[in-house]
C-alpha cells in the first residue's frame, strides 16, 4: 500500500512549513508553485489533501468571476480527485473572504497563517 499523498501548492513565502509533520505522519508530500502545476498533478494523482494560501482577488478578476487564487484548482476536483479534501492557510485580514469561497465550494480546514502545529495535525489525522 502506498503512502496517503498530500498536495502542497506553494505560491509565497508566507506558506506554513510543515513537510516534517507530514512525514511524521506517514504521508508523501508533493510540492508544486503554481496552481497549473497543481492541476497537472490532479490529473495523474489523487492526494488525500490540499493545501494551499487563501488570496482574496481585490478588483481584479477573482473579485469579479472568482473568489480568490483557488477557485479553479477547487472546481476540478469533482472531475479530476473528489475525495481530495482541501486545508487553506489565510491571513488574518482576509479571513472574512474564506466564507465567500466555502458558498461555492467545500473547504474541509481554514487555519491562520499563525495557527499551531498541533491544531493542524489534528485534521490530518482520521477521527
Amino acid at each position: 500500500m502506498s503512502e496517503p499523498v498530500i498536495l502542497s501548492i506553494i505560491e509565497s513565502p508566507t506558506h506554513p512549513k510543515l513537510s516534517a509533520l507530514y512525514r511524521q505522519l506517514g504521508f508523501r508530500e508533493i510540492q508544486v508553485s503554481s496552481m497549473r502545476k497543481a492541476m497537472n498533478i490532479l490529473k495523474k494523482d489523487q492526494p488525500v489533501f490540499i493545501v494551499a494560501e487563501f488570496f482574496y482577488g481585490y478588483g481584479n478578476n477573482y473579485a469579479g468571476v472568482n473568489v480568490s487564487n483557488l477557485d479553479v484548482l477547487l472546481s476540478s476536483l469533482p472531475k479530476y480527485s473528489a475525495g481530495t479534501r482541501t486545508i487553506i492557510f489565510v491571513q488574518k485580514d482576509e479571513l472574512q473572504y474564506v466564507k465567500k469561497l466555502h458558498d461555492l465550494y467545500p473547504i474541509y480546514a481554514a487555519f491562520l497563517h499563525a495557527t499551531p502545529e498541533h491544531a493542524i495535525k489534528d485534521v490530518l489525522i482520521p477521527s
